[in-house]
């Protein structure tokens, strides 16, 4: 075990300190400003602005203030407005979106004029909406 001899006092109390013992925990005067210390001389007060002149300082008129007009106009900026544009949207009714469809022509074109027949074809595409079913192009 421990050779610790037991503490024998008994420990400090908690209530504040006497006076002169350390640190004042009763303070009532907390943040007060101290008295000024022995042989602290304080500066003069400033003197007004009258005082001056009367010591021969020249003080400058006071300058008035700069006449505005009464009236002030207001711009107020309309609102805006942000608008969601959907690429391939249907614009006669807004809500579907625009699919691309083969003419009954251009696949005709296709078969004939084989080589050439296949521009005919993506040439005369139609572009359809399913929601309200108008044909565009």
């Amino acid at each position: 075990m421990d050779n610790k001899p037991l503490l024998q006092e008994r420990p400090p109390a908690y209530s504040p300190a006497a006076q002169g013992a350390g640190y004042d925990y009763g303070q009532s005067n907390y943040g007060a400003i101290p008295a000024p210390q022995p042989g602290f001389q304080p500066p003069p007060p400033y003197p007004y602005p009258g005082a001056a002149a009367a010591a021969g300082y020249a003080v400058p008129p006071p300058t008035s203030q700069p006449a505005y007009s009464s009236t002030y106009t207001i711009i107020q900026q309309p609102a805006t407005t942000t608008s969601v544009v959907v690429v391939g949207g249907c614009p006669a009714c807004r809500v579907g979106v625009l699919e691309d469809t083969f003419t009954c022509l251009g696949v005709l074109c296709a078969i004939v004029f084989f080589p050439i027949g296949i521009l005919f074809c993506l040439a005369l595409r139609q572009r359809r909406c399913p929601n309200c079913g108008a044909a565009f192009g």
